[in-house]
């Protein structure tokens, strides 16, 4: 089995027959028809089938297979949903998924060639639907070529917007961003930053790469 992915979160039960509403991450809720997982903190995933799903006021409601009343769907409450990685659609050229970019170094732009390193992407946020990268900052010297994931400084919330980031290359294995003025000073040791904001992390979506920077589309956050 491929590495799952994170596609939702199970909510609380709605009505008394056993569906449950959840946060889900991906835009097409036909990923729901594959096999998926559940997993119940650090405990092993384990086989789940959705046999029903709807919309109700913009919030996924689904069916559980063996998930028959309102006492069993409370159980689940808070599980993840999963998938394998093997069965998420291939990303377009111009596209990269979030959980491939999780652990990336990433540089900041300097001057028209330059960059420099900045920290390691470690997980993706969405408060109120926008698009937060949490990067871990490298502390001095401990950038390495050859160990770009290793990073234990402080955090910067990045706002993962076109105009902001200018490439994710996957095959060289690193992001390259332009953050506006003043960002990095407030995420800096001694800085306001008010910290993370109370949101899910989301490791199923995919956005834009590089051929997308700088335009109007919006970041993907999930599989088609």
């Amino acid at each position: 089995m491929t590495e799952p992915v994170v596609l939702g979160r199970l909510g609380r039960p709605h009505g008394i027959r056993g569906e449950i509403r959840a946060e889900y991450y991906a835009e097409s809720p036909l990923l729901l028809e594959q096999p998926l997982l559940l997993r119940a903190g650090r405990a092993a995933p384990r086989p789940v089938r959705v046999t029903s799903w709807r919309y109700w006021q913009g919030r996924l409601i689904l069916r559980l297979d063996g998930v028959d009343d309102r006492s069993a769907a409370e159980l689940l409450r808070g599980q993840e949903l999963l998938i394998e990685g093997a069965r998420l659609p291939e990303a377009d050229e111009d596209e990269a998924y979030l959980h491939d970019m999780i652990d990336l170094p990433v540089f900041v732009r300097e001057g028209e060639d330059g960059a420099r390193p900045l920290g390691v992407l470690d997980h993706v946020l969405f408060p109120a639907g926008q698009e937060i990268w949490s990067i871990r900052a490298y502390r001095e010297g401990e950038y390495a070529p050859g160990d770009p994931g290793r990073a234990s400084g402080h955090e910067i919330l990045f706002p993962a917007v076109p105009e902001f980031v200018e490439d994710i290359d996957l095959d060289a294995g690193r992001i390259l961003v332009a953050p506006p003025a003043g960002l990095l000073e407030l995420y800096a040791p001694g800085g306001e930053s008010s910290g993370a904001p109370d949101a899910e992390h989301a490791r199923a979506g995919r956005r834009r790469g590089a051929a997308a920077a700088g335009t109007d589309a919006p970041a993907d956050r999930a599989a088609s």
